[in-house]
């Protein structure tokens, strides 16, 4: 089976990898693009593969904007982290999407769909148009709101060091102070740059730049040495633990 992976994060492409490998789907590799303009160029250029996981969002724009200058011949699985995207993706030449992070029971189930119907659907132009006009990339924030007594100020996500819910509260950490944050953790954690900003466990994320010491931990686990713990401990959960060594490398 010939797949392509077309994703702009280097540890979501090898986890996929990993994943595919677990479950025991027997594949050959073709390659991995991360942006639309060389996504286009490899299909101009390659006879269509069997398979192409595809994420929504790549470094310089939409996924879908490839299907404007080329058609694919290929079945697509769509992968995404915005729940928004992934209804719309489903009815464009796809076999199934995957919301990330990709669960092994939810890949079993596209692959099983895959392997019973493996033709790919005609694309709907006027469906691709209204998906552009109505999706746009949102760039990665620089400035966060936060709470100050009765009133709000901003800080500069560069300033952070790391964020935590507690009881249902988000708290953001800079060398000097702890603020609240109006936001879920997650809210919080998909508009921050992920090469600078890694969710390592249910309730904290960290900033690479923050990291003084990693350190083994019992059950396979990674404890983290942060500047400013303000009594926090910092402990990469163990299903995150191959992703936070490889996202240090990136």
């Amino acid at each position: 089976m010939k797949i392509l992976i077309i994703e702009d994060e280097a540890r979501a492409a090898s986890q996929l990898q990993r994943m595919l490998t677990t479950c025991g789907f027997e594949y050959d590799l073709l390659d991995i693009i991360d942006t639309v303009e060389d996504s286009i160029q490899w299909f101009q250029g390659n006879a269509a593969p069997d398979l192409v996981f595809m994420d929504i969002q790549l470094a310089d724009g939409l996924s879908f904007e490839i299907f404007q200058k080329i058609e694919i011949e290929a079945p697509i699985i769509f992968t995404t982290a915005f729940d928004q995207y992934a209804i719309q993706a489903f009815r464009v030449n796809s076999v199934d999407y995957l919301l990330k992070p990709i669960q092994d029971a939810d890949l079993k189930r596209a692959l099983d769909k895959f392997n019973r119907s493996n033709k790919p659907n005609t694309l709907d132009p006027s469906l691709l148009r209204q998906l552009l006009s109505s999706f746009q990339m949102t760039p990665k924030r620089e400035g966060i709101l936060v709470k100050d007594g009765s009133g709000f100020f901003q800080i500069k996500v560069s300033e952070l060091l790391y964020c935590y819910s507690e009881e249902s509260v988000t708290f953001g950490v800079t060398s000097g102070k702890r603020f609240i944050i109006n936001e879920t953790l997650d809210e919080l954690f998909e508009s921050l740059d992920p090469n600078r900003f890694f969710k390592i466990n249910r309730s904290q994320i960290i900033a690479k730049n923050a990291i003084e010491k990693i350190d083994s931990y019992f059950n396979h686990r990674v404890k983290l040495t942060i500047t400013n713990p303000r009594e926090q401990e910092f402990i990469v959960s163990r299903p995150k633990t191959t992703d936070f060594k490889e996202w240090l490398n990136m």
